[in-house]
Parts: C-alpha cells; structure tokens; sequence
C-alpha cells in the first residue's frame, strides 16, 4: 500500500511498473495483470494547490498499467467537474470500463467503524522484529536500480539502455552472459537492437528465443575481429534465428568472411571511381558524399569489405 503522495497518473503507473518488476526479480509472482495474478486498487481524490486532500474514490481490481492511467485521468475529471459545479465528492467504490474508459459506481464507502472488524482468535498478530528485516534484506538478490547502476557503471551503457535490459531480470541475465569478457556497449547493441527487435516482432520472450546467448557473443567476437562486417553479421543473425549453428562454422561455409585481399578491395574501389566521374567530380566539392561510394563499394564486395578500410582508400584516391 502506497501512501497518498502520488500526483499524476504517470507516476502511479510508473509505481506500479517498477513494484511489479521488483516483484519478478524477487520470483513473488509473475505480475501478470492480465491473469489476475497482480492487480491496483487506485484511490483518486483532487484538490486545489494547497488545501487538504479531497474526499477519495477507490477503483477496484484494474488489471493493466496501461489502464491504471486511463483510470486515474477519467476518474480525476470526473471529480473536478462535479467540483466545479458545485456538487460534492462521495467516497465510494467504482470499476473501470476499459471499453468505454470511464468508472461507474459499484458500492457507497462506509466509515472504518462500518466494516465491524473484530479479532480473529486462529489469526494471531505477527511482529517482525527489525533484526530479521535486516537479515531478510542481506539475503535479497541484486534488485533492478542496483543492477542498473552497475550496468552504467561497469559496462559504460547509457541509462537508456541499462533501463531496458534490467526491464526483466532474464533479460539482463541474457545480456551478461553475452557481455562476458567482451564490450558492453558492442553487446548491448546486439541484444536490444537485433534481438530483442526481433523478439518484439515475433511475439516472443526471452526464453523462447532461437539465439542463445553463447551464439549472439560468437557474432560480437566475428565483428570484434574483423572477421566480418556489421552488415555481414545481422545475414549471420538471421541464419542463426532460422536454421541454428555455430556462427563461426556459419561464416566459414559460406564464405562471409571479411576481404583481406587488399589488391581484390583496390580493385574493387578503382571501379567503382572509374565508372563515376560525374560524381568524382562532386565529391571533391561535397565530400560528405563518400558515403555513396562507400555504400556501391559494399554493395559490389556482397558486404565483404571492410567499411573502415574501404573509406580510408577512397579518401585517399580520390584526394579528400
């Protein structure tokens, strides 16, 4: 139960957001809202600045965080117009229509001394001592904000992207094993833009995923040495999601590896040059258009080249 000093919608739904999520790295529960299995009672009042909380309504059982907003903001107009028009809030209890996105009434709110609470002999009162709070708390496993902070820290991530992989806790599990002994930043990348890209688009979590970990490092160490481009490897990704195998056995029988032959990449460039002059000649005015000539060169190799290389010989060939 949270206390009465959340101000929007938007920070009652990241409360909830962010419970839920301590809930799941803790394996409390799932949090499937859907299912029931974690669901917000929202209790609404409004008031102008600096007077004394208005009169509450309690809207019971919202079962998605999306809704909890909706609630929340129809709830909040729904008092101030009666407000503005001179009426009174009565403390009740109300459901959200998530079809038509208001609250109805479902019961008046009696007085605490309504409900009639009495002791219950077979439910004895439970105290925990302080000392066993603190023992509990040793025992707690890296929780979201920690993990967050080592994740910037140790790994050099943005908050952004730290958010997202610490979003779910067999996320990030996922992303440490591919970031093991390699460049967090390189990791990251791959595990938010490729995979989870994909993942998001096939409907799938992260335990359904057809590329394991072990295979999304191996692709990172390929372009880490050289031994295939950036383009090269989302062709490797997508063998690895459809067919499986070894990254390595991939690029191999295939024959994706990088160019090495730099008299084949000279050759290649040199082309390239000669069969553009039109735009030799613009280059040199407008030199940002070495890009195009990087992009005709990676297209004439099949992506082999290597981009880096390929952009210092133009430069040098064509004198800019």
């Amino acid at each position: 139960v949270s206390r009465p000093d959340l101000r929007s919608s938007k920070q009652a739904q990241a409360y909830v957001t962010k419970l839920r999520t301590i809930l799941r790295y803790l394996g409390t529960c799932d949090g499937d809202m859907e299912k029931g299995n974690l669901r917000a009672d929202v209790n609404v009042s409004v008031r102008k600045p600096g007077e004394a909380l208005g009169t509450r309504c309690e809207i019971k059982n919202v079962n998605s965080i999306r809704f909890i907003g909706q609630a929340i903001e129809h709830e909040a107009r729904r008092q101030i117009e009666i407000l503005e028009h001179g009426g009174k809030i009565d403390q009740e209890t109300r459901l959200f229509d998530s079809t038509s996105g208001v609250t109805r009434s479902m019961r008046s709110k009696e007085e605490a001394h309504d409900y009639r609470y009495f002791p219950d002999p077979d439910l004895l009162p439970l105290e925990l001592e302080q000392g066993y709070v603190e023992a509990l708390k040793k025992e707690l496993p890296e929780l979201p904000d920690e993990k967050h902070d080592r994740f910037v820290r140790d790994y050099g991530l943005s908050d952004y992207d730290a958010g997202v992989l610490v979003a779910e806790r067999e996320k990030a599990d996922y992303f440490e094993m591919v970031a093991k002994g390699r460049e967090g930043k390189a990791a990251a990348n791959w595990v938010i833009n490729e995979l989870f890209g994909r993942l998001n688009k096939e409907g799938l979590g992260i335990d359904k995923s057809p590329v394991k970990a072990a295979q999304l490092g191996a692709i990172v160490d390929l372009i880490g040495s050289g031994t295939i481009s950036g383009k090269i490897a989302k062709d490797v990704f997508e063998i690895v999601w459809s067919e499986g195998g070894s990254p390595a056995d991939i690029v191999e029988k295939r024959g994706l590896k990088q160019m090495t032959d730099t008299g084949a990449l000279e050759k290649a460039v040199d082309g390239i040059i000669s069969a553009n002059p039109d735009k030799v000649a613009a280059v040199k005015a407008k030199p940002t258009m070495l890009g195009w000539f990087v992009g005709q060169v990676m297209k004439a190799t099949g992506g082999k080249a290597n981009p880096q290389a390929v952009n210092e010989l133009l430069k040098k060939k064509l004198g800019i």
